[in-house]
């Protein structure tokens, strides 16, 4: 039989170590949000270097949706073509983009909804505004498979 201060002891430890055991859900959804928070990285980085390939790294190749202005791009490649066709040459041209206010809701595990401001600053026609992502783990990584774009 265990004594009463022993038990006493062991319940204070089971209560001290209860967080760290709570809810291991929250810890891998909180792993997958980092995950998601570097590819968002990773793609803003792609961009101010100028390596638009890198930054379409971050879509869903080739099924990527992708809304702007109102309108479809063409999937993947004609994504890729419109940046490289609008943004690419000189650096001023491609202007410094910035992603923030991240918020990020899990929706599965291999489903998440990405809502975030982003702001391109560049000489000539600075653009800023939100992007409303839905995020897929496809093999692994997760990608962007449907991205909105509501500028201003």
């Amino acid at each position: 039989m265990i004594s009463r201060g022993a038990f006493l002891g062991l319940a204070a430890a089971a209560v001290i170590a209860a967080p760290a055991l709570a809810d291991p859900v929250s810890t891998g959804e909180e792993a997958e949000k980092a995950a998601i928070r570097q590819v968002i990285a990773d793609m803003e980085a792609a961009w101010n270097r100028g390596d638009f390939r890198g930054y379409m790294d971050g879509f869903l190749n080739p099924g990527v949706v992708f809304v702007s202005k109102g309108r479809f791009q063409d999937g993947w490649q004609g994504t890729l073509d419109h940046y490289v066709r609008d943004y690419g040459g000189a650096p001023e041209k491609r202007g410094r983009l910035r992603f923030f206010d991240i918020r990020i809701e899990m929706l599965a595990p291999d489903a998440a909804q990405l809502v975030s401001r982003y702001e391109l600053v560049r000489p000539d026609q600075p653009q800023d505004g939100i992007n409303t992502r839905l995020m897929r783990k496809v093999g692994g990584r997760w990608v962007i498979a449907l991205n909105h774009v509501s500028s201003r």
